[in-house]
């Protein structure tokens, strides 16, 4: 067989150990996630070997989508990490075989804590799973390995059966994708749904601006000096009026203006693209894309100028 005959053997087997999954949500299903959902403190997730990356996996997954959960390793649990589980908390323990030494070592003190327990294992009768008070049934016919030993479509099992159990939750805690932004602040996801252009754009003696009485030359220099290719021109209440742009000096450059004596109200951009304060600097950006331009004036409920920004700002944000 060759690489691909194998690769495709392989998903095939996860595949169709995957599709036997749906069969098996029941009101076990509907008890874990309610035992979660009323948790008090923590999610605690349990795993030895491949079972411990999977269940690291949903950890994180559970943490990020509004439900407080962390991975404890097994064999440091009973070293002293154990005194990271309170009474308040769930256990949650990824064990195909049901039977993992270093997970059964603990089952007495989390019996003791009177700690409720999910399992999610391939035995229905193995140790864990009867000390369980809720079973999840993660068995498969035929792991992808062709010697059958390695793990592969039973961590996708396991793998599916955590997100069930993370998405099921979020979807009862009304988790938004705001609430999500708020816990990936340093993703692109948290900067599209959580940076405004408030947070990024230039402000004060930074704007560029011009007063209408300005001369066309004026405004070339001010384009200049403040590196945003426009400037706004604004009346003495900051309220805008237009916007001068490098493509207005071009066309004013068609018609073989004096810049040096025509008025910028007659070169300049009536009104022109406006962000508003509060703006996602998201939406800035599809401003920006919508209508061809490079650089925003933002303004506020009343049109006073208040900042200004080009698409290089939303880059360096990550925006863009």
């Amino acid at each position: 067989m060759t690489f691909r005959e194998f690769g495709l053997q392989a998903i095939k087997t996860e595949l169709e150990a995957a599709n036997s999954l749906p069969e098996r949500l029941d009101s076990a299903f509907d008890r874990a996630c309610e035992l979660m959902l009323a948790c008090k403190g923590r999610v605690i997730v349990l795993g030895m070997g491949k079972s411990g990356h999977i269940g690291n996996k949903v950890a994180a997954t559970l943490a990020s989508t509004g439900t407080p959960a962390f991975f404890v390793h097994p064999g440091e649990a009973s070293h002293g990490d154990l005194g990271m589980i309170t009474v308040q908390d769930v256990v949650l323990v990824f064990s195909y075989s049901g039977n993992t030494p270093e997970v059964i070592t603990l089952l007495p003190l989390i019996k003791r804590f009177n700690i409720p327990m999910i399992a999610i294992t391939g035995d229905a009768h193995s140790s864990i799973a009867k000390h369980a008070n809720v079973h999840l049934d993660g068995h498969v016919d035929k792991e992808a390995c062709p010697h059958n030993l390695a793990p592969t479509s039973s961590t996708t099992v396991a793998l599916m059966w955590g997100d069930a159990l993370a998405i099921a939750l979020l979807n009862a805690r009304g988790f938004t994708k705001e609430d999500f932004a708020r816990s990936h602040p340093g993703g692109n996801l948290g900067k599209r749904l959580l940076l405004r252009v408030d947070d990024i754009m230039h402000t004060g003696p930074t704007i560029p601006c011009v007063s209408p009485s300005a001369k066309v030359i004026d405004a070339i220099l001010e384009v200049s000096s403040k590196k945003l290719g426009f400037t706004a021109v604004v009346d003495e209440n900051k309220q805008l009026l237009g916007v001068f742009t490098d493509g207005d000096l071009r066309r004013a450059l068609d018609k073989d203006i004096n810049v040096k004596t025509t008025p910028i109200q007659e070169a300049m951009t009536q009104g022109g693209v406006v962000a508003k304060s509060g703006m996602l600097a998201a939406q800035a950006a599809q401003l920006m894309e919508s209508h061809k331009i490079t650089g925003l004036v933002v303004c506020d409920e009343k049109n006073r100028i208040v900042g200004a920004l080009n698409i290089h700002d939303l880059f360096h944000a990550g925006v863009v």
